[in-house]
């Protein structure tokens, strides 16, 4: 079989579009399934990139077009496309200027943007019926939307427009949308789980100079033992506590796919949770020699009293993990001075995240518009935008290396952390109920990991897969035998 023929279409497409030149090399890469301010409109308006590449110079931004004209006679009414998101009201502000941009482009069409409080708001409302025109979706809901048949698949809809796949945004985003070489959805934002530090309480120069193990300078890699170095070395100092992960599957996950172990037991079809595999058995039990260590841990006391991300920004806990959306809270914390590392790695790097991608609904009546409105709202100085904001990773590479992410004034410092995680991060199967599946196993997790004395860790993980099973694979209802009559 060509290689060519291997290769998604919308990567082929994309390729094609690209000259030879040193700028612009096609990216052929095998597909694999795997989430500050508004800006005014004559700032944004200049945002939709060109389709491809020319001589040595960046695909310059060109206002978005109208997919069709209304009759010079007679003028028409602008055709309304809704966009649905979520987020935080500094997303939403942000994003709110980039559709404001979008719409003094055009008389002919207009963006409506409507807001979700959160997530689960936009899931429960789109799997309801109300399906705006566009609408922001997180990568952990792809398959029930796939299965609700909500979506249109956007893969020739944006290669029509020229957005570059192949070179301009992070192609294990872009791959996490696709499913039967379609891409459903493009590739919005990503964010990988990291270990974030108050630098203050881990000094690495400081350890160094006592012979602990620390990680290298570049910080890309740092192993368990380093962890457990850094945490015990923070937690000298009184009642500080050196670090919290939280006894989650998203917490657990990268320190097991680390170790060599898997948490489902099929990557297409789980039908269970894999933590009684010998694999992940070990890795756990290297992991919870840090996580369950009372002298590293923040105990109940201090929990009772406040959460960890509160004894994080007290500067009464030194590292814990999450996702970029925990910034812009941490640098308002006030004398907090704070960075970010990878997750440590017990074997190879791993972590999780998620993504988000915008979509385009199965119903929508307008979906040359909505198109333009997705290659408007990933070009560089809209994602530029929201991503001032903070709270993001954009899976456009131009943006996630500039400075309007990057952003070197302020903390934290090597904010590259988090797009070079970007590469590690395992995406999970699609799991019909994740909220059933969360809520029948994270009671055992977190007996797991935080339950006073003697661990048994051989009958916990089947209990925790046992668990799993009753929400991944059922037991089917026997049919009941109809009832004879009574009269004959």
């Amino acid at each position: 079989m060509p290689y060519d023929a291997r290769v998604p279409r919308w990567v082929r497409s994309s390729s094609r579009q690209c000259s030879p030149q040193p700028h612009c090399t096609p990216v052929r890469v095998p597909a694999v399934v795997l989430t500050r301010v508004a800006l005014g409109a004559g700032a944004l308006s200049l945002a939709l990139l060109a389709s491809a590449c020319t001589g040595d110079a960046e695909p310059r931004p060109a206002p978005p077009t109208s997919s069709a004209s209304p009759s010079a006679s007679t003028p028409a009414q602008p055709r309304t496309v809704t966009f649905g998101m979520f987020g935080s009201k500094e997303e939403i502000g942000a994003m709110r200027g980039v559709v404001e941009s979008f719409n003094a482009s055009s008389t002919t069409r207009k963006v409506k943007m409507v807001t979700w409080p959160d997530h689960e708001s936009a899931l429960d409302d789109i799997l309801a019926g109300n399906v705006p025109d566009v609408f922001l979706t997180s990568r952990i809901d792809l398959g029930q939307l796939i299965d609700a048949e909500v979506l249109r698949p956007v893969s020739l809809l944006l290669d029509e427009r020229g957005v570059d796949f192949g070179d301009r945004f992070s192609r294990d985003a872009v791959d996490a949308f696709a499913f039967e070489d379609e891409l459903q959805c493009m590739a919005y934002s990503v964010s990988p789980m990291v270990v974030y530090y108050n630098d203050e309480l881990v000094d690495f120069e400081k350890m160094e100079r006592r012979e602990l193990e620390v990680p290298s300078e570049k910080a890309e890699r740092w192993t368990l033992e380093q962890f457990e170095a850094a945490a015990r070395f923070a937690s000298r100092r009184g009642d500080v506590r050196g670090v919290w992960i939280d006894p989650s599957l998203a917490g657990l996950s990268p320190f097991i796919h680390s170790g060599g172990g898997k948490v489902f037991d099929d990557d297409d079809e789980p039908t269970s949770l894999a933590f009684s595999d010998d694999d992940t058995r070990e890795a756990l039990s290297q992991t919870l020699a840090v996580l369950r260590d009372p002298t590293l841990t923040p105990n109940r006391k201090q929990l009772a009293r406040a959460t960890p991300l509160e004894l994080f920004k007290r500067g009464r806990l030194a590292m814990i993990a999450g996702y970029r959306n925990l910034v812009p809270e941490l640098r308002r914390a006030p004398g907090l001075s704070f960075d970010v590392i990878s997750m440590p790695a017990l074997d190879d790097n791993a972590t999780v995240g998620d993504i988000s991608g915008l979509c385009i609904s199965s119903e929508t009546q307008v979906a040359g518009d909505a198109a333009d409105f997705i290659a408007y709202a990933v070009s560089d100085a809209a994602v530029e935008a929201v991503a001032a904001t903070g709270y993001i990773v954009p899976a456009n590479t131009e943006v996630a290396s500039s400075d309007a992410f990057l952003a070197p004034a302020e903390q934290p410092e090597h904010a590259e952390v988090f797009t070079n995680s970007i590469r590690h991060m395992v995406v999970p199967p699609f799991v019909a109920d994740r909220v059933a599946l969360v809520d029948a196993v994270e009671p055992l997790l977190r007996r797991m990991v935080t339950a006073p004395g003697a661990l048994d860790l051989e009958q916990i993980t089947e209990a925790i897969d046992e668990a799993s099973r009753e929400v991944l694979s059922p037991p089917e209802e026997e049919p009941t035998e109809p009832s004879e009559s009574a009269s004959e």
